[in-house]
């Protein structure tokens, strides 16, 4: 196992710059996941970890030894893709254990290390089989355990559940967790499902453009999120964002409507609910708004309102009847709301609402 660290990484195609020097350290034995929307760099950037892709500008390092020039060969990581890439004609077994047949190492051992690999997937069974014979869960573990076998000091996941089903998506994430936690190998995981880097990771690198927006521990960002990028990002469903004027300690929506939220701030904001944070009652700040569509989901209700001209969610988890054109009073946790700057889109924090006040 070994630290990975990016140091004002660039990579440019052509004239046209795809990553602006990014700058992520990744701990032995830590779990962390790229996310981002499609374009963001995401991939681009692990497969320069990886050495598929050379970089223009910076540094990787994985351990003390910096690899910015090492072949792919010679970096001791393994890579998971999207698409399995498994050999058809070879066995589930030769399939696990050809990396270590090319680089030379024993029969004896290649056969126990795939058997081991193989009782940890729960594969045993399944080691004669060839790749057109399983399901796409069980391919997915045969990648997996080609990664295992080579027991790199680092594993690289390139959105490896895109392929799979809903219901095997929930499974093999729980089984890519209890993996890390029995290797305790270093993992860089792409995905653009920010459920699945919220369940899986340690730390999450939400990107945009080639940049990094923030970098921080699952919880930690939803909680605490840096602008509007990572706060409509991170959560599912979204964060409610509408836009409006504070003065004093009032917030003016666009269509009239006031709220005493003590902002703290003055001029164009854009002001963040996430959605179980409104309620049919309550203290806080109020918002007239229009049922739109109503989605029951059995465990809780999914509610799309209209509310100042924009659409914004709500999530019950006590069943209530809604109609279409309904019009309803919604409450907002008054500890659980966010200012956003409307010009630059970053969140107003405690300190700076404060020195704003004085100010």
């Amino acid at each position: 196992m070994a630290t990975v660290a990016i140091s004002d990484v660039r990579k440019s195609y052509g004239s046209t710059q795809v990553i602006h020097g990014v700058d992520v350290h990744i701990d032995d034995g830590e779990f962390v996941a790229l996310v981002g929307p499609s374009g963001c760099g995401k991939s681009t950037l692990l497969r320069m970890i990886a050495g598929l892709e050379p970089i223009n500008g910076g540094t990787i390092a994985i351990g003390p030894q910096v690899v910015n020039n090492l072949p792919p060969a010679e970096r001791d990581i393994a890579m998971v893709f999207q698409s399995y890439a498994l050999y058809p004609h070879k066995s589930v077994a030769d399939n696990m254990g050809f990396a270590l047949k090319v680089a030379g190492v024993d029969r004896a051992e290649i056969a126990t290390r795939v058997a081991k690999a193989a009782e940890i997937l729960g594969l045993t069974d399944l080691l004669s089989r060839k790749p057109r014979n399983l399901s796409g869960g069980q391919r997915q573990r045969v990648a997996m355990g080609r990664a295992i076998v080579r027991d790199p000091q680092v594993f690289l996941f390139d959105e490896p559940l895109s392929n799979l089903d809903a219901k095997l998506r929930i499974q093999m994430r729980a089984e890519i967790k209890e993996l890390h936690q029995r290797l305790r190998t270093t993992t860089v995981f792409v995905t653009h499902d920010q459920v699945e880097a919220m369940t899986l990771a340690d730390r999450i690198v939400v990107m945009q453009a080639g940049r990094i927006e923030q970098i921080g521990a699952p919880l930690d960002l939803y909680d605490n999120p840096a602008n509007t990028f990572v706060a409509t990002f991170i959560g599912a469903p979204s964060m409610n964002l509408l836009p409006g004027t504070v003065a004093g300690e009032t917030l003016t929506l666009t269509d009239g409507q006031t709220l005493a939220i003590g902002a703290g701030v003055t001029g164009a904001v854009q002001l963040g609910i996430r959605p179980e944070h409104l309620s049919l009652s309550g203290s806080g700040p109020a918002l007239q708004a229009e049922v739109k569509v109503v989605e029951p989901t059995g465990a809780e209700t999914v509610v799309v309102f209209r509310c100042a001209g924009q659409d914004i969610t709500a999530v019950f988890h006590n069943r209530h009847e809604f109609a279409p054109g309904q019009n309803v009073t919604l409450h907002a946790d008054p500890g659980r709301l966010y200012i956003f700057d409307d010009e630059t889109g970053q969140r107003f924090t405690a300190s700076a609402q404060k020195e704003t006040q004085d100010a």
